[in-house]
């Protein structure tokens, strides 16, 4: 499997992105199946060479997810994560068996720490799993990649041998953690090349690094895995990810992209669309991304210094090292609004990063349409409010908010009321009201008595969409369940910015019995 391009005579590095896998493992995520469709599509538009799916075992939602994305998805790669176990093994064949390009991608955990503590396994018997799990995986998918778990805390000696066994049983990818964040880049580096020469594998074994950032170094570990040998950087959009995330793809990309000249590697990837797949997976799973952070924040191209921006206007090349079209953060500007049709509409989406079907597209438009009434001029922030409400609307909804009514002020004795109706799944409406520090406060705990909820509200946001006056707002809560520890994230979207926080406590309940259901845990009546 060689890696050389032929056109430019250089090595290109492949993009495997675990934003749909790893990245939603990240705290407070959840993505429903629509959701996950949409980043999808997006990271296969962008080029990316593998998508992790999933880890298909884990619960019948991550299974469906897997295998609607090898259904809808091509131009890449799907790939399922497993165990070593059979079990894992062949529900992730099952998840892929649509895809037009599958990949398991199999692990066991090799540092000391973890086999005698989790694993509780000796060297033998982990050697043993790897024997028999990746020639099942070869026998049930276009391809295996095998990952050792905490490669960079693991005996070198041990890890060659546990290499060697895999490539003998069918993997062709070879893949590096650093599970823990624990490397720094110029052991890291050599760590990865005195692997690939210890294993002695020939061109059709790639060798891949998947880096978390406890310590802030996933990109800069990657970058010295990728100068030592490594041909395949594994990461997330935004840098999402357990703990401190993983490696910002973004960023490996780009620097790969910048520093050609001394990483002497490509990459395919069409980084026009880095800008606009980063928001769209902000949007998707309510992490927003902060304004400086490189490549594809707000100020990765803005100047403020007069000093810069002097420069800049000069020759651009005196203060930037790459251009923001190379990134897609300049837009072509198009004003949307009530006269404008379909096209335009659909246009602009695509221009977003979404592919919507018939019917969420009618939705969406005729969602539009109506914002057009309420407001002079319609933004993309508006615009992605909108989509994104759509199609994160589970069809399998417990509640829907029937209406609300709200009394505050401060000639109200008492303090603010609100009364609040539910509509439940077969249609009957349940009300109740009560008394808060706010309108909003009291919203939620008239919700909390028809619920039958005491959710505790770890997170509260709310902002607008563009900077006028009329601007739709966006609301996002995290509510945690106290008996059994389960949390889970609503958004809701209105020009009434009281609407807005009712609706997403609302889906942030509906999300909650989602992921109750798929753990198979009640979490009725506290």
């Amino acid at each position: 499997m060689s890696t050389k391009n032929a056109a430019t005579g250089i090595d290109t590095v492949r993009i495997f992105d675990t934003t749909l896998r790893d990245g939603e493992q990240a705290a407070r995520i959840n993505l429903n199946v629509a959701e996950k469709l949409q980043i999808a599509k997006q990271l296969a538009a962008m080029g990316v060479d593998i998508i992790e799916a999933g880890f298909s075992a884990a619960s019948p939602g991550d299974f469906e997810c897997v295998r609607s994305i090898a259904r809808e998805v091509t131009g890449s790669t799907i790939t399922a994560l497993a165990r070593t176990k059979e079990s894992d093994i062949k529900a992730a064949a099952d998840s892929l068996k649509d895809a037009a390009r599958s990949r398991i991608h199999v692990f066991i955990a090799t540092s000391p720490i973890h086999m005698e503590y989790k694993l509780k396994m000796t060297k033998e018997q982990v050697m043993d799993a790897v024997k028999t799990s990746v020639p099942l995986a070869r026998s049930l998918a276009g391809e295996v990649e095998f990952s050792a778990e905490d490669t960079s805390r693991s005996d070198i000696s041990f890890l060659i041998e546990i290499f060697k066994a895999a490539i003998a049983a069918g993997a062709t990818t070879i893949n590096i953690p650093d599970t823990v964040g624990y490397a720094v880049p110029e052991e890291f580096g050599a760590f990865v090349g005195n692997i690939i020469k210890g294993v002695g594998a020939g061109p059709e074994v790639i060798y891949s690094v998947h880096c978390h950032n406890d310590l802030g170094l996933a990109v800069a570990n990657s970058l010295s895995a990728v100068k030592n040998g490594a041909r395949q950087v594994e990461g997330a959009i935004n840098g999402l990810g357990e703990r401190g995330g993983n490696a910002a793809l973004e960023e490996v990309v780009m620097a790969i992209k910048t520093r050609q000249d001394f990483y002497r590697c490509g990459v395919t990837l069409d980084t026009t669309k880095l800008v606009t797949t980063s928001r769209l997976v902000s949007r998707l799973t309510g992490v927003p991304v902060n304004p400086n952070k490189p490549i594809v924040g707000a100020n990765a191209f803005a100047h403020e210094s007069g000093i810069h921006q002097h420069g800049v206007l000069a020759n651009r090349e005196t203060y930037e090292i790459m251009r923001a079209e190379d990134v897609g953060a300049e837009a072509a500007v198009m004003v949307l609004g009530k006269h404008s049709g379909r096209h335009a509409f659909q246009d602009r989406l695509t221009q977003l990063g979404y592919t919507l079907e018939k019917d969420d597209l009618n939705n969406a438009f005729a969602a539009f349409k109506k914002l057009c009434d309420e407001k002079k001029e319609v933004s993309d922030g508006d615009i992605e409010a909108l989509v994104v409400e759509i199609i994160s609307t589970a069809p399998e909804r417990r509640y829907t908010l029937g209406s609300y009514e709200i009394e505050c002020g401060t000639a109200i004795i008492g303090g603010p009321t609100a009364r609040v109706v539910l509509k439940t799944a077969d249609d009957k409406e349940h009300c109740d009201a009560a008394v808060g520090n706010g309108p909003i406060d009291a919203a939620y705990i008239a919700m909390q008595r028809i619920t039958n909820l005491n959710l505790i509200l770890e997170n509260f946001q709310i902002g607008a969409t563009s900077h006028s006056s009329d601007s739709v707002g966006e609301a996002q809560v995290t509510v945690r369940h106290p008996g059994t520890g389960l949390a889970a994230s609503g958004r809701g979207i209105s020009t009434d910015t009281v609407r807005a926080a009712i609706m997403a406590y609302v889906s942030a309940v509906n999300n909650l019995y989602m992921v109750a259901a798929a753990k198979e845990v009640k979490i009725n009546g506290n």
